[in-house]
């Protein structure tokens, strides 16, 4: 019986003392090196005992076609076996089949989703109660405030809430199985704030952190729970092309994912989680 995602993400964070994530985006126009199965290995090689899980975006995979897909199956195998895995996929359509490809054809310990269309988009991802569906409520981007501010009313003449908020609400009622979390970039510190409020139990995936600037800090400290978890620093572009050069770029991964997990825990330290 494969381990429920939210006990494997705890023991992983609690062994290297992490709660980074790194992203793997592999672009050919930024690696280092030429070979996309080489360079992915040498990222985990060098960081696997720094984070509390790793976060394969499936587009740069599936952009690359046949070469991207061997690639990505390759990365998967070179990843520990207890660390889990996040499979950024976005994926949000009624098919079963979105669903049965990244928990039992790839093995993602989780996978992001779309809710744009409603409960039964997400249904076939929340019944595999031990993999982690993290629902995409609000992104890093700067362009994100203009559909995900919009106001909403669920109820007709109710109260109005912006939409990322009526999302963290729905996404809660959806979360029979405890395996729901959210997505909410670091780049939009006061909203992580009132999601975690609205959503005091549930892991939260946090990426934005490095390239896009968004403040470690305040990510770190709204985004945990109040026992100091349940929060996933997601760092990529920032940690592994740390280097262009092709002989240095594993170490100055390591040395940036290593920063980056001491600055998270100085950070706990600071608000007394550990």
């Amino acid at each position: 019986m494969t381990k429920p995602f939210a006990e494997k993400l705890q023991e992983s964070s609690q062994r290297n003392r992490s709660l980074l994530c790194v992203g793997l985006d592999p672009d050919p126009a930024l690696m280092p090196v030429e070979d996309v199965e080489e360079f992915g290995r040498s990222i985990i090689e060098a960081t696997s005992d720094l984070v509390c899980a790793y976060k394969p975006n499936l587009g740069f995979y599936e952009a690359l076609g046949t070469k991207g897909i061997h690639a990505l199956e390759n990365t998967l195998r070179a990843i520990p076996p207890d660390i889990p895995i996040i499979g950024d996929a976005k994926r949000g359509d009624v098919h079963k089949f979105y669903a049965r490809a990244l928990f039992e054809v790839w093995g993602f310990d989780a996978a992001t989703v779309n809710p744009y269309g409603g409960h039964e988009t997400i249904e076939p991802f929340l019944s595999y109660e031990n993999n982690g569906v993290f629902v995409w409520c609000r992104s890093s981007n700067p362009g994100a405030r203009e559909i995900q501010d919009l106001l909403v009313s669920p109820k007709f003449g109710g109260d109005s809430y912006p939409l990322y908020e009526w999302i963290a609400t729905i996404a809660s009622s959806w979360n029979s199985n405890a395996n729901v979390g959210l997505v909410v970039g670091a780049t939009y510190p006061d909203e992580l704030r009132r999601l975690r409020e609205l959503c005091p139990q549930m892991p939260i995936l946090i990426p934005g952190i490095g390239a896009q600037l968004g403040a470690l800090e305040k990510a770190v400290e709204y985004g945990i729970d109040e026992h100091g978890g349940n929060a996933i620093i997601s760092a990529s572009r920032s940690v592994i092309y740390a280097s262009n050069d092709p002989r240095d770029y594993q170490n100055a991964a390591r040395r940036e994912a290593e920063s980056l997990r001491s600055q998270i825990n100085l950070t706990l330290a600071h608000l007394g989680c550990i």
